[in-house]
């Protein structure tokens, strides 16, 4: 049975937990949950949110915390967490030919032609879209779900896949195929975009400021996250200052939405009025 004491460093912010067992041959660190991709047991550390970064050696994991709280006061739960999952089966290190325990599951969105499929993982480090399989030639994982006869358009952001599908089709025929696929393809540890695979990367960078800056900052900081858990994105594209009117580009399940032009008048729209008196009275979108 796996038991851990804990011992303090010179640090009042990292704390070890050391180990009756062995745990690796080697000293490893970890500053995220995707550098403990092959590590289960130190991800489930990253899944507590004051882990800032984790060192694995033979006989101890040395754990580093953000400033939002004392070790005195998660220390023993930490501990025991660790033991536990370990005496129940979990793993310190992924055997070589283990496939990766992934689940994905899937949301409908306010866009009935779209469905939001979530990874249990990470599986792209900014948003991609496809169109057709020519804009997918970046994304090996795109131009697989576009020779499906359903697929009309593709969209990933971080840790889900928003597919539109032709009317040819009803989810409920296909949702449970795309389920398996999907999770099978991510299982297997199969490229998802390559390096290339931003549309912008190589294109010049606006430096924006005064207002258009506020009005992406408010967009990032209030309208994204919403938008993203619909399974879409939202851009700035564009600001006139004698016109007062904004321009932003909507993606995923966004992009053709029925209730879309009521999302962006009644939400998005009023919410910049509001947070910008005098600056903002109209939003158009783009379908991106």
């Amino acid at each position: 049975m796996f038991q851990f004491t804990i011992a303090t460093t010179d640090h009042p912010t990292r704390i070890r937990f050391v180990s009756n067992q062995t745990l690796g041959d080697d000293q490893i660190d970890f500053t995220n949950v995707d550098d403990a991709g092959d590590f289960p047991l130190i991800q489930q550390l990253f899944y507590l949110p004051f882990v800032k970064h984790v060192r694995l050696t033979e006989n101890w994991i040395e754990v580093e915390r953000f400033d939002i709280l004392e070790w005195a006061d998660v220390q023993d739960e930490v501990a025991s967490q660790l033991a536990d999952y370990l005496n129940q089966g979990g793993q310190i290190k992924k055997q070589a030919d283990q496939k990766e325990a992934i689940t994905v599951y899937a949301e409908s969105t306010p866009n009935p032609a779209v469905m939001k499929f979530v990874c249990s993982k990470r599986i792209v480090g900014e948003v991609y879209e496809a169109k057709n399989i020519d804009e997918a030639k970046s994304s090996p994982l795109a131009t697989e779900l576009f020779h499906k006869p359903y697929v009309k358009e593709v969209f990933m952001d971080e840790n889900f896949i928003s597919i539109t599908k032709y009317e040819i089709a009803e989810w409920e025929e296909i949702m449970q195929d795309l389920r398996q696929y999907l999770r099978d393809y991510i299982a297997d540890n199969k490229a998802v975009v390559t390096g290339d695979a931003s549309p912008k990367e190589n294109a010049p960078q606006t430096v924006y400021a005064g207002t258009a800056l506020e009005i992406i900052q408010i967009i990032d900081q209030h309208i994204k996250p919403a938008v993203a858990s619909d399974g879409g994105n939202i851009v700035f594209d564009s600001y006139d200052e004698d016109l007062k009117s904004v321009q932003v580009i909507l993606q995923g399940a966004c992009s053709g939405c029925p209730s879309s032009t009521f999302t962006l008048k009644n939400g998005i729209e009023q919410l910049l009025r509001d947070m910008l008196p005098g600056k903002v009275e109209a939003v158009t979108a783009i379908n991106g």
